[in-house]
């Protein structure tokens, strides 16, 4: 097959009648001796020109399923958690599976959750959000009271501040959906934070919000007040629905391209200060901890960072050698990803990739490569660029300069070694 140079810069174009007649040559679909290859072992007669039982029977009607729900057959195409990974379910994480999703939108019932006290059910009716401390005048609003402010939708990812961080001192979980899902995007539909303090009214010497939620735990985290006036949103849903509870229905707060701890669920208080509280959350923890014994506080953006979805540890290339697709995504806490180029050799050879869908603010960006493989064995790689000019680090390069201590903030370049079967590995490269 011949490829093309794609004018845009991305990765090769591909000559579509060659590539069918490439895969009918591989036996994609070739006909040979009665059979079909690549047809499913587990049913070998239900080939054409037989008749499926799906396609002989009624199916279910419209009300059969009031709330859609995934085909049962996606569904390993879950969160799931790591066992190990911190004291209880009540004080834990799971990962977003990002090796089985495409676009930019991670759908509501997938993206990835972080509990300090379990999920706070709570019935919006009897909720309450309080705006206290420098203001002239305190402030409590129910959810129809926040309904009636002029609202907006938004695009964000949120990402904790330790994803990735059992990396630090080297590869250890061997999925894409654990070294890098707690991370989701998604659309946000609430009221800009400006518009209820200033309802509320700051006082002159107000510049610190202090942003409280309504859980067992009272997450509690300080808040630079230029970053509230700027673009943060007091939210009550995503992808146009109420927000899930593990997600801090009915209230959170949106802080985009912060550390996901910031984004206080269930949200219940906003206390306007002059100074930054130095809770447990910004003190002993979400603080990254260096070589010497000091520890960097207040690292709050996020920083540009990628990752190849597939192929990955958990999605394995199963067709042989051959035409494939590798995708990923790309995200920063600065802006837009303006660049990814990945890599088949371990950083030896760099090709750029294709950007596909919207380039949003603050969002995660979905990017393509396709290629030949030819069975031998690969080290897959890929390197973002922002829109203000940072480039994603390599791992020694990160070690470099902050140690193997800390937890948080790994944005380092991940490492996929595909082997000539098309199994994968987290692996290092040096």
């Amino acid at each position: 097959m011949t490829q093309d140079r794609d004018r845009t810069g991305g990765s090769p174009s591909i000559d579509r009648r060659r590539f069918l007649r490439a895969g009918l040559a591989a036996g994609g679909a070739a006909i040979a001796g009665g059979s079909v290859a690549g047809a499913s072992e587990s049913n070998p007669d239900n080939l054409p020109p037989n008749v499926a039982d799906w396609s002989r029977y009624l199916g279910d009607g419209v009300d059969a399923r009031p709330y859609g729900a995934p085909s049962e057959f996606e569904s390993e195409t879950v969160r799931r958690s790591v066992a190990w990974l911190t004291a209880s379910t009540e004080s834990s994480v799971n990962f977003t599976p990002l090796h089985a999703l495409d676009g930019i939108i991670t759908p509501n019932g997938l993206c990835f959750e972080r509990h300090h006290g379990g999920i706070a059910e709570i019935d919006p009716a009897d909720h309450r959000l309080m705006i206290n401390g420098l203001v002239d005048r305190p402030l409590i609003f129910t959810m129809d009271d926040i309904r009636r402010f002029p609202r907006e939708n938004r695009i964000y990812f949120l990402e904790c501040a330790a994803n990735s961080g059992m990396e630090w001192r080297g590869a250890q979980l061997n999925g894409c959906q654990f070294t890098h899902g707690m991370v989701h995007c998604v659309m946000y539909t609430g009221v800009p934070l400006r518009h209820i303090l200033n309802e509320a009214g700051l006082k002159p010497n107000g510049k610190w919000l202090l942003a409280e939620g309504a859980d067992a735990s009272a997450m509690t985290r300080s808040i630079p007040l230029e970053k509230a006036l700027d673009d943060c949103l007091v939210a009550f849903a995503m992808n146009g629905e109420a927000l899930r509870p593990e997600q801090g229905y009915p209230l959170r707060l949106v802080v985009p391209g912060w550390e996901g701890n910031m984004w206080i669920k269930w949200l219940r208080r906003i206390e306007v200060g002059d100074q930054p509280w130095h809770q447990r959350e910004e003190t002993s923890k979400y603080t990254d901890l260096l070589p010497g014994g000091k520890a960097r506080r207040f690292t709050w953006e996020m920083d540009v960072k990628s990752v190849i979805t597939n192929p990955s540890p958990q999605a394995p290339i199963n067709h042989g050698k051959g035409f494939t697709v590798l995708t990923g995504l790309a995200w920063s806490g600065r802006g837009t990803i303006e660049r990814v180029d990945v890599t088949l050799d371990g950083g030896r050879n760099w090709h750029p990739a294709r950007i596909d869908g919207p380039s949003l603010n603050k969002a995660v960006h979905r990017f393509y490569y396709e290629f030949e493989w030819d069975g031998s064995p690969l080290l897959l790689q890929s390197r973002a660029v922002d829109s203000q000019g940072h480039i994603q680090p390599t791992k020694d390069q990160l070690r470099a300069v902050r140690g193997t201590n800390s937890i948080y903030h790994n944005n380092g370049i991940q490492t996929w070694h595909v082997q000539s079967g098309g199994e994968v590995e987290n692996v290092e490269v040096s």
